[in-house]
C-alpha cells in the first residue's frame, strides 16, 4: 500500500474519532509463515518483529495509551528446547535494538508475566530498558512474557487472602474494581480491543479477566504479514462496532 493511501486512512480513522485507549493482540501465524516459505519457525518470529515495529509506530500514530502483546505464554515453554533458546536470544537482540527507537518515539515499555522464568541476562536487559524508557509520556508498549491468565487470577486470589490473613482487607471489601487492582494490569484501562491474526478462534488463556467486555478482531493474516494497513482496518472495524456493555442502543443512563 503507498503511503498516502495509509495516511488517508489514519486520517479517516483520527475524524471518526472513537479511539480504543488499550490495545490487545495475539499474535499468532508465525511459524505457519515460516513453514510455507521452507525456513524454520525462528525466521517467522524475526519477520514477526516488522510488524511488531508497524503496529507500535501506528498505535503512536493514533494516540493509544496501550498496547498490550502476547509475547511468550507461559506454555510456550513447553515448545522443543531449540525453538525456545532461539526465541529468548532473539527477544534480548530486539529489546537491545530497538530501546532506543522506542525511545525517540516516547515510548514507554512494560512487562507482565512471571519473569524468573526468564534467562538471567533477558531479565536485566528488560529491566534496564524500562528504566530508559520511564520518563516517556506516550504509548505504554506492554509485553506479556512468560504469561498465563491462569496463573494471574491465582496469584491475585493469593495475594487477595494474603492481606484478609493478615487483616489488611475484609472478606465484603471485595468487588470487581478491587479484584483488578490485584491483576498484572491494575494501572492500565482494560483492553477495548483485542486482536487475533491467522484466524485461530480462541483466547489463549490471555487477559481472561481484562477482556469480559472487549471488542474482538480476528484475522486470517499471518502476524508476519501484519502491518500497518491491517491494523489500520481493525481499528476502523473496531470504531463501527456498537458498544453496550449490557445495555441497549441509546439507552440513557440511570439517574438516582
Amino acid at each position: 500500500m503507498k503511503d498516502f493511501e495509509l495516511q488517508q486512512l489514519k486520517g479517516e480513522i483520527l475524524t471518526h474519532g472513537k479511539i480504543p485507549r488499550h490495545v490487545a493482540i495475539i499474535m499468532d501465524g508465525n511459524g505457519r509463515w515460516a513453514r510455507r516459505r521452507g525456513l524454520p519457525r525462528v525466521a517467522g518470529h524475526r519477520a514477526g518483529i516488522n510488524s511488531v515495529r508497524e503496529v507500535v509506530t501506528a498505535c503512536s500514530e493514533l494516540g493509544i495509551e496501550v498496547l498490550t502483546l502476547y509475547t511468550f505464554s507461559k506454555e510456550n515453554w513447553q515448545r522443543p528446547e531449540e525453538e525456545v533458546t532461539a526465541l529468548m536470544r532473539l527477544l534480548l537482540m530486539t529489546i537491545k535494538k530497538e530501546v532506543y527507537e522506542l525511545n525517540k518515539n516516547n515510548v514507554r515499555l512494560s512487562i507482565m508475566g512471571e519473569l524468573n522464568d526468564l534467562p538471567a541476562v533477558t531479565r536485566k536487559s528488560l529491566v534496564d530498558s524500562i528504566e530508559i524508557l520511564k520518563k516517556n509520556t506516550g504509548l505504554i508498549l506492554n509485553l506479556a512474557l512468560s504469561y498465563s491468565s491462569r496463573r494471574e487470577i491465582i496469584s491475585a486470589v493469593s495475594s487477595i487472602c494474603r492481606d484478609i490473613q493478615n487483616q489488611n482487607l475484609r472478606p465484603e471489601q471485595i468487588d470487581e474494581q478491587l479484584f483488578s487492582r490485584y491483576l498484572y494490569t491494575a494501572n492500565f484501562p482494560d483492553p477495548d480491543l483485542l486482536i487475533r491474526t491467522s484466524g485461530e478462534l480462541r483466547i489463549s488463556n490471555f487477559l481472561l479477566w481484562q477482556i469480559a467486555y472487549a471488542e474482538l478482531y480476528i484475522s486470517d493474516i499471518l502476524w508476519p504479514d501484519f502491518g500497518k494497513y491491517e491494523f489500520y482496518k481493525a481499528i476502523q472495524a473496531y470504531q463501527l462496532r456498537d458498544r453496550r456493555f449490557g445495555k441497549i442502543t441509546n439507552q440513557p443512563m440511570m439517574v438516582n
